[in-house]
């Protein structure tokens, strides 16, 4: 059968082996040239494993895109008595499951690389931190590691070289500031899950004070296929900053939802577009936001952008772990910038005093706007809090916190504007902008939108038009929803 489309656009190597083997069968998956990089690792030195991951251009695919090589090195240069590999699997994005996926579908390509990565830096011991939410991905990633101390592929003397490394599993518990390392490695050591100051990084100092290597899973399941298939395979794919590729989930307005894997370098308008299929029911595109909350929102005038670590942060916007959420012409991005700071002011961790405070006084600004109770003075006090808090952050939540603000300000400033200016939300989503009224020359005189209002705000006789008293009117909308003749108005 013809590949579509959508499956032409696509390269897969993260998600190489999800939906084609059994995820619970070890044998699946060394039937698939499983465990070959593990052993090719074993038979170099360490200093040219973590060679080969440098001359691959592999970046940190958790969102801050950092040569994942480097990092390796910078642990292996640091002398200790103890190193630790830990797998972020700590996935807390809205719409994101890239993660879930991976380790739900091939929970040994992440087995097998935090092996390899053990050996590159000299450490003995892996730690996963998994989202206790994943109850199927924990499942299956217990299994792997079982299957795997059966078969000597973890425990001592693995392939006969001398080489310990073993794996265990710690939970957390749904906090999204454990995304950023030092948080998560406090929570690890039993802490509250805060960031602290760096340096010094993890890789020199992290766990239990430890030199410590922490990448997320999307990162670790690439390691493998570079390993088994060469550094130059690798880099040959994506950009000259940007190799290999990125997993990203589609989620919002978009008809096609899920998860895609495609090359760096790719433009939105072929992800959206000719993957994604575009916004349903015949609407326009409005924006997307890329990076998660910490993200900012895409629109037209940037679709032909190419998806790479630079050409995003160049928009104020950023890869992020690969939350991709697309709005049609019925969004407002008032509200869209309200919601994503709703969540982030909710995840801060409130150790440092921009965040903590300034999240909530940002949301403030933004719920004064959406009810129709803003001046235009509140726009220069929003975008300077932003900056300053962009700026004064301890972490990197709360230094891109601001990222949705900033970016809808600039591009949809017109929205903002209408809602300060004319109490309207030209989107007709933000409830108390919004009026309903009853056209004369369209009502039957059906009553049916009196009997859903829950507040009797609607009056007339049957088989005359009706009207709504917007003194009770509570803008629910259910009248709109309702009327079978399209005689509401919303505006």
């Amino acid at each position: 059968m013809a590949a579509t489309t959508t499956e032409k656009k696509q390269i897969r190597i993260a998600t190489r082996n999800c939906g084609f083997i059994d995820p619970e069968n070890i044998d699946d998956y060394i039937g698939v040239r499983g465990y070959e990089a593990l052993a090719k690792a074993l038979a170099m030195k360490p200093a040219e494993v973590v060679d080969l991951i440098k001359r691959s251009g592999l970046r940190g695919r958790g969102g801050g895109g950092f040569p994942t090589g480097v990092k390796w090195g910078i642990a292996l240069g640091n002398e200790a008595d103890q190193k630790y590999i830990v797998c972020n699997a700590d996935e807390g994005d809205p719409g994101a499951f890239m993660d879930r996926a991976v380790l739900e579908g091939d929970p040994h390509s992440v087995v097998e690389a935090m092996a390899i990565g053990g050996y590159a830096i000299g450490a003995t011991i892996g730690t996963v931190y998994i989202r206790a939410e994943y109850p199927l991905a924990i499942k299956r990633l217990k299994k792997a590691i079982d299957d795997a101390r059966s078969y000597g592929l973890l425990g001592k003397n693995i392939f006969n070289s001398g080489f310990d490394f073993d794996i265990e599993l710690k939970y957390g518990a749904g906090a999204f500031v454990c995304g950023e390392e030092t948080a998560l490695i406090a929570s690890m050591e039993g802490k509250r899950g805060e960031p602290v100051t760096k340096p010094p990084f993890p890789a020199q100092a992290g766990y239990w004070r430890k030199p410590t290597i922490v990448n997320n899973v999307e990162t670790y399941a690439n390691v493998p296929a570079i390993l088994v298939k060469g550094a130059d395979w690798f880099s040959s794919i994506g950009t000259a900053t940007s190799k290999g590729t990125k997993v990203f989930a589609l989620a919002g307005k978009i008809t096609n939802t899920g998860l895609i894997e495609v090359p760096m370098g790719i433009s939105l308008r072929e992800v959206i577009f000719d993957i994604g299929g575009g916004c349903p029911d015949g609407k326009a595109f409005k924006a997307v936001q890329t990076g998660g909350p910490s993200g900012g929102a895409l629109a037209t005038k940037d679709l032909d952008v190419a998806i790479d670590y630079e050409s995003l942060i160049a928009r104020k916007s950023m890869m992020g772990s690969g939350g991709m959420v697309v709005m049609d012409e019925t969004s407002c991005m008032v509200a869209v910038a309200k919601f994503f700071l709703d969540f982030t002011m909710d995840e801060t961790c409130g150790k440092c005093t921009p965040c903590r405070i300034g999240s909530k006084r940002l949301y403030e600004m933004l719920d004064k706007i959406t009810k129709g109770k803003g001046v235009p003075a509140d726009l220069d006090r929003l975008k300077s809090l932003a900056v300053a808090i962009k700026d004064t952050a301890l972490c990197g939540l709360g230094q891109t916190m601001p990222n949705p603000i900033l970016s809808t300000m600039e591009t949809f400033r017109n929205e903002y504007d209408a809602h300060i200016n004319d109490k309207k939300c030209p989107a007709h989503v933000c409830t108390a902008l919004l009026t309903y009224s009853i056209d004369p020359n369209k009502c039957t005189g059906c009553s049916l939108c009196a009997k859903v209002c829950p507040v009797g705000c609607i009056s007339g006789n049957r088989k005359e038009p009706h009207s709504i008293d917007q003194t009770k009117c509570i803008k629910c909308g259910s009248c709109y929803e309702k009327c079978k003749f399209g005689a509401i108005k919303k505006d």
